[in-house]
């Protein structure tokens, strides 16, 4: 005797009935680019689809978002000017200040993410205050906290810090508490790896560093121990959620954090990830929507929560058509 498991995948009505794994627009988050000046739309040559936009242009597509059923967007600025400490994002006058009242002003119920890093706010394109060479990373924790409080005071929802500084979630929680400011909550980029998946993002947000690399504070690839480390070193300073970044090559590292904290798990499907199935799209070598929506369904099977993604319009367009 032997057990037939084709009986459970005889018709579509059997196969949703026990699907274990589901897709939801309530798991999507979308990220967005703004930058000054009006009427500004500049499409990205290697991520398709994927765009610069001034704060007009932004209301516009906040409005799509809202209509599709996305309830969430991860908000990056890219200022007119650069210099070496990231000014324009320590001001309520800076872009990302400017866009946050605009969007919550016209979209009050969009959960908004920002970003809070200097990488694109810098004109030497690195994380944070440098000390010669390196990026120093008690003076850059300082000045996170000040950007956090500006995030804070100008509507934003939910702060993501990226740059992989030590200690930055225990700095943001103490800013933000101290601040009024104690409900407000942190998603922690814990597992953010030196990954050669983040090119096309470079080009969008204008923030290659202008020498060296970023592996002195972002993770190395091989080390699947240190992430785990990495990520409980974050719960325990007070994230919220707790993010693995990139997603699709790094699928066992989603797992292992599952199986090792309660906290939400966010796993970034980021620009490499998006641009490849692009361009595989382009070349017509793929189906494209379905194997969009099989990596995705890979990456929540995997135990993430939420999915940043490039492909969240498409697979919200998708879903609605099929419920």
């Amino acid at each position: 005797m032997f057990r037939r498991f084709r009986r459970l995948r005889v018709n579509s009505n059997i196969r949703d009935l026990v699907k274990e794994t589901n897709l939801s627009v309530n798991d999507l988050i979308y990220p967005l680019f703004v930058v000054p000046g009006s009427g500004i739309r500049i499409d990205t040559a290697s991520m398709p689809g994927v765009f610069q936009l001034s704060v007009d242009e932004i209301l516009k597509e906040c409005e799509e978002i809202v209509n599709l059923g996305i309830k969430a967007i991860l908000l990056f600025g890219i200022p007119e000017i650069k210099d070496s400490v990231g000014s324009d994002a320590l001001s309520d006058d800076g872009i990302i200040a400017k866009t946050l009242r605009k969007i919550k002003e016209r979209f009050p119920n969009l959960y908004v993410i920002t970003d809070l890093c200097f990488c694109e706010y810098t004109d030497h394109g690195h994380c944070g205050i440098l000390c010669g060479d390196s990026v120093d990373n008690d003076a850059t924790l300082e000045i996170s906290a000040k950007q956090a409080l500006v995030h804070a005071k100008n509507g934003a929802n939910m702060i993501a810090p990226s740059g992989m500084m030590d200690g930055i979630i225990k700095t943001l929680r103490e800013a933000l508490d101290k601040n009024g400011y104690e409900n407000l909550p942190i998603m922690a980029y814990s597992t953010k790896f030196a990954s050669s998946y983040y090119g096309p993002f470079r080009d969008v947000a204008e923030s290659s560093p202008s020498f060296g690399d970023r592996k002195t504070y972002q993770m190395d690839p091989a080390n699947r121990f240190e992430a785990i480390s990495e990520s409980l070193e974050d719960e325990k300073q007070g994230a919220d959620i707790l993010m693995i970044k990139p997603a699709l090559a790094y699928l066992d590292i989603i797992r292992d954090l599952r199986q090792n904290s309660l906290l939400p798990i966010c796993a970034y499907n980021v620009s490499g990830e998006y641009a490849l199935l692009q361009a595989g799209k382009i070349a017509g070598v793929i189906d494209y929507e379905r194997v969009m929506m099989e990596t995705l369904i890979s990456i929540k099977r995997a135990g993430a929560n939420l999915i940043i993604t490039y492909h969240a319009k498409e697979v919200a367009k998708i879903l609605k058509n099929t419920n």
